[in-house]
């Protein structure tokens, strides 16, 4: 056989096993259409390349029941059921005036995805890692029971090594210290990073840990959340992950935007029932669902809040549907941080037709990319929003991570979901939704002040990009199904 003959022979074969793998996406993978095409067209112009990509970070691993778990817990559904009835027999005396209005996005976070409505809450907001580290540390640093603490990203710096250093030490004041990281968020961590925690006596747990070092083929499902819980009485939960990045000392980044919540009351439960229901996935522990846990609150707030969570373990899309139910509740404006801008068709049409009806919809993502194909695809999707009316910015004062909607004064919500299609479908997240007049009114200001800080994107302006940023956008626009 000839060279030209056998180089002809292995081309014939790739493309054959191409098509073979191209037929099983199709048949057994059933994902949204869109999808599909990305991947079809990844192993058609990249063969066999492509489908090591999609092994990696492509499959659908939710019908194969990975996350699988028996976590709805039999008093969870009787709270539920229990609330739903005096939810529309208002047989609660509700303290936020508007509470009719949001009674259909509260009935669709409890009944669709079990979030109990809790009113008795006091939220601080934070809206960058110095002030919350400075505050989550103090509380650390005070607590007497337990610290449940779960990040996405904790990095081999300062400002980690403090934190573990932190933890250690309570933990050898018997304190009870847990503490849970994702597998490929911290994917870079020396293996002897929590060994101070571990010798004090505290616990650690990693979810989805690399099947071997440094590759982890289960990338595409990253627990996002950021919890921290301290004696059952305070919780953390928001942007920010731990690394001084966040403090806004990355030369490349610069000053870093985030929001973060400080939530006492009863929501904190809901915080802490989320926190043991991933270390039991993680640890594979049995029950351990202990009223130690769960405290007496020591405060009498008046905020209304819905912890929800969302991931491939889910049901429905449970963040991504409150996202849509806020929007189509807008009757005066709507108004979204983001650092990743990648909504899937039904959160764009709501978006364009409230836009089109006359609601000032306005969208602040950064300037700068942290992930180029995002970034570029992001950027597509503001041009298609422009035309109807809504309005743009970047953020000019440095990095933009808060992920925040508000809408009227009636409902916010802040937490770890990005207004992208990985947030809504494949990362494991925990947004809490907030009914509060007072609480939105702050973070309407603070939206203000960071106008202030960020250039408008007019649809002249847009019109006047050159061909190769149309060319990226085009390209991550394609790819926006899968990033």
């Amino acid at each position: 056989m000839t060279i030209e003959n056998t180089i002809l022979w292995i081309i014939n074969h790739i493309l054959f096993i191409n098509f073979i793998l191209a037929i099983l996406i199709v048949f057994f993978e059933r994902r949204n259409p869109s999808s599909t095409w990305a991947w079809l067209m990844i192993l058609f112009f990249v063969p066999i390349l492509g489908f090591l990509l999609y092994l990696f970070i492509g499959q659908d691993l939710r019908k194969k029941k990975l996350f699988e778990l028996k976590e709805e817990e039999d008093q969870i559904h009787r709270m539920v059921h229990r609330q739903e009835k005096v939810l529309h027999q208002k047989e609660i005396a509700y303290d936020y005036p508007n509470i009719q209005k949001c009674k259909d996005i509260i009935h669709l976070h409890l009944v669709g995805h079990n979030a109990l409505y809790s009113q008795d809450n006091i939220v601080d907001i934070y809206y960058n890692g110095y002030d919350k580290f400075e505050k989550m540390i103090e509380d650390i640093e005070a607590a007497k029971d337990f610290i449940h603490i779960e990040y996405y990203i904790i990095r081999n710096d300062s400002l980690g090594k403090r934190v573990v250093e932190l933890l250690a030490k309570k933990a050898r004041e018997g304190v009870e210290v847990k503490l849970l990281y994702d597998g490929m968020g911290c994917i870079w961590l020396p293996k002897d990073f929590f060994k101070p925690l571990l010798e004090a006596g505290g616990e650690i747990s990693c979810f989805l840990p690399p099947f071997l070092p440094y590759i982890n083929l289960r990338v595409n499902y990253r627990n996002h959340r950021k919890i921290c819980i301290i004696d059952g009485q305070k919780a953390y939960v928001g942007g920010i992950n731990i690394g001084t990045e966040y403090l806004g000392l990355s030369k490349k980044m610069g000053f870093w935007r985030d929001t973060h919540l400080r939530i006492q009351g009863t929501a904190v439960d809901s915080l802490e029932l989320r926190f043991l229901q991933d270390w039991r996935f993680c640890t594979k522990t049995p029950q351990i669902i202990e009223s130690k846990y769960f405290p007496p609150k020591n405060v009498d707030g008046n905020t209304g809040i819905q912890i929800v969570s969302s991931g491939p373990d889910s049901k429905w899309s449970s963040i991504r549907n409150g996202f849509l139910k806020m929007i189509s509740l807008s009757k005066e404006r709507i108004y979204i941080h983001t650092p990743y801008l990648i909504p899937d068709d039904s959160l764009l049409e709501a978006l364009k037709i409230a836009a089109l009806s006359g609601v000032d919809v306005r969208i602040i993502i950064p300037n700068k990319p942290d992930h180029m194909f995002v970034y570029w695809a992001s950027l597509s999707y503001v041009g298609e929003l422009l035309q109807a009316g809504v309005k743009c910015y970047t953020y000019e004062k440095g990095f933009i991570h808060s992920k925040m909607i508000l809408v009227d004064d009636l409902v916010s919500t802040v937490g770890t979901a990005n207004f992208d299609i990985r947030s809504f479908k494949l990362n494991f997240e925990v947004n809490a939704f907030i009914y509060d007049e007072e609480v939105n009114t702050r973070l309407y200001e603070q939206f203000l002040r960071d106008l202030e800080d960020s250039e408008e994107i007019t649809y002249e302006i847009y019109k006047k990009r050159g061909f190769r940023i149309k060319f990226k956008e085009s390209v991550s626009r394609l790819l926006s199904p899968m990033l």
